[in-house]
Order: C-alpha cells, then sequence, then structure tokens
C-alpha cells in the first residue's frame, strides 16, 4: 500500500470514530431543581422552607453564610481536547439577617465573564535563604537510615 492510502485509511477511521463517539462524553454536572420548584420559592421565605422545596445547595458562600448558590453545566468532552462548557444555570438565593429569602437571581453561560489569569508572580520576603544557611546549613542533618538519632540495638 502506498503511503497515501494509509493516511487516507487512517483519517477515515479517525473520523469515523470521532462522530460515532462525540455523543458519549457530554457530562452534566451539579443539581438544579426543577423550574417548578424554584418558581415556589419567594421573598420572606425561610431558610427551612427553601430547603425543604429545593434541597441541598450546590453551594453556600463561605464569607456570608446568607448566600445559597445552585448550578449547573452541561460540558462536552471529546477525546484528549479542552473540555468545552455548552450550558451553565446558576441560581443565587440570598438571605437577610432573620434567615428569610430577600433576593432571588438566575444567571445563564452569556451572563458569566471569562477570566484572565495572570502569570504574574508576587514577590515572598522572608523565604529566601542566606548565604550561610544555603551553604552550610544541611551541615550535620545527613541520615543514612531516614532516622532522627541512632538507636542502640
Amino acid at each position: 500500500m502506498s503511503i497515501k492510502k494509509i493516511s487516507l485509511l487512517s483519517f477515515a477511521v479517525v473520523l469515523s470514530t470521532a462522530s460515532c463517539a462525540k455523543d458519549w462524553f457530554v457530562s452534566y454536572n451539579g443539581n438544579m431543581p426543577s423550574n417548578e420548584r424554584i418558581e415556589k420559592v419567594v421573598p420572606g421565605q425561610s431558610k427551612e422552607e427553601v430547603f425543604a422545596n429545593l434541597g441541598a445547595p450546590s453551594n453556600v458562600v463561605s464569607l456570608d453564610r446568607n448566600i445559597w448558590i445552585y448550578m449547573s453545566s452541561e460540558v462536552e468532552r471529546f477525546a484528549f481536547f479542552k473540555p468545552e462548557e455548552i450550558q451553565r444555570d446558576i441560581l443565587t438565593i440570598r438571605f437577610d439577617n432573620e434567615n428569610k429569602v430577600e433576593e432571588i437571581q438566575r444567571l445563564s453561560r452569556e451572563d458569566g465573564k471569562d477570566v484572565v489569569v495572570s502569570s504574574d508572580k508576587t514577590e515572598t520576603y522572608g523565604n529566601t535563604s542566606g548565604f550561610f544557611e544555603r551553604y552550610f546549613g544541611g551541615v550535620g542533618t545527613y541520615m543514612p537510615f531516614g532516622g532522627s538519632q541512632h538507636q542502640p540495638m
């Protein structure tokens, strides 16, 4: 067989496998309640009523325990390529100081913003070793048998 035929056959096999397997790599994450249950939540309800209606939230904001977040997402994965989020649904419920529903907000993927991760580094002082520590700091710390002291037999 010529190289052209082998490469064409390989390409056809990869293409046919990829087209069949694409649906197998869609994952659903989170625990978004149904729209009927969400519509039952109204301002003024207690945390207990919301919990009984919607169940446990996906997340509770650690700095403000009065914000509950329910979320779900649909992620498409294909072989070794970067996963792509197809859909995202977020429900935030904010409670007041009396543990009553104050605000209900629904967000989707279109409401989000892409965050660019910075490659800048922050210098931390005090972690750099000086001349003596760098060259003489390990003197006497070599323990060939892994113990901190030699134990008599």
